[in-house]
């Protein structure tokens, strides 16, 4: 994998991480939705500016296909992530969509795009599904119901990321990864605007985010988009089924973040099993 694919992703990770560590301790409804993915709209309007006069887009109705649908499910994302949120650990719910996604993105990638990784790629993709399973067991699993759910949702978003990685990794070829991810944020405040709007206190809970939860606003504002612009870059540089599991490097932090910022407990071994996922990952970018 080229050098800049993998230090675009090395960025990205620790942006991803810090991102979903911020939502983690937010309310994580759909007027936070709202507030953060306008707060984004507004902080990169002028890199979109600046993106459109160096090379102006020529989208055509394909290109607008590719970034609506891919709005629609990044939507589905969100509400399943924070969902295991509400439900369950940051060092649970947070490896086990990242890692699941890319596992599956790596089948869809092989089927879809005809890659052919190399043995030392599919011995790291092996490696980030090994990390997985130790993160994401625990013996609680079948007495506590919300640890249950919570694995539920977490793998209904790593089948959810593989979608739109496998999607994007088209869509961006109609444009910039500036323009294509700003595009997707504008198709979101379409989705979002009329549900907070009209709801009966919608317009309180918008108020909410903003007052009480600018803080995490802001910076997901800030660093949701950016971090996944740089993913998409580098699937203009490298094949999906190397870029998918590598940019899961983020799951190693979201782990220590669980463990030392939120004292959940299992650290020691969510933190191995995020290891396992981050070697996965360098064989990966060796392969």
């Amino acid at each position: 994998m080229p050098i800049a694919a993998v230090a675009l992703l090395i960025a990205a990770a620790f942006g991803h991480a810090t991102w979903n560590y911020l939502a983690k301790g937010a309310r994580n409804d759909a007027a936070f939705t709202l507030a953060f993915v306008f707060a984004s709209t507004v902080i990169y309007l002028p890199v979109v500016v600046i993106a459109w006069a160096v090379d102006p887009p020529h989208l055509g109705w394909q290109g607008l296909v590719f970034i609506g649908v891919s709005a629609g499910i990044h939507v589905a994302y969100y509400v399943l992530l924070t969902r295991g949120y509400r439900t369950g650990d940051l060092s649970v719910v947070y490896p086990l969509a990242r890692g699941t996604g890319p596992s599956l993105a790596v089948i869809g990638a092989i089927l879809i795009y005809s890659e052919r990784p190399s043995p030392l790629a599919l011995g790291g993709t092996l490696l980030v599904v090994a990390g997985i399973i130790v993160v994401s067991w625990a013996p609680r699993l079948r007495q506590d119901n919300a640890v249950a759910v919570s694995v539920g949702f977490a793998l209904a978003t790593g089948a959810v990321i593989a979608a739109y990685t496998l999607w994007d990794k088209k869509g961006v070829g109609y444009t910039s990864p500036v323009i294509y991810a700003y595009g997707i944020d504008v198709v979101r405040i379409v989705i979002f605007a009329p549900l907070v709007l009209t709801a009966a206190k919608g317009r309180q809970a918008l108020a909410y985010a903003w007052r009480e939860e600018r803080r995490a606003v802001l910076g997901i504002g800030l660093l949701e988009p950016g971090a996944y612009m740089m993913v998409l870059a580098a699937l203009t540089l490298a094949p999906v089924s190397y870029v998918a599991p590598a940019r899961e490097m983020s799951i190693l932090i979201g782990a220590a973040m669980g463990a030392h910022l939120l004292g959940e407990q299992d650290g020691p071994r969510r933190l191995a099993g995020a290891g396992a996922i981050v070697a996965g990952v360098f064989a990966l970018a060796l392969g």
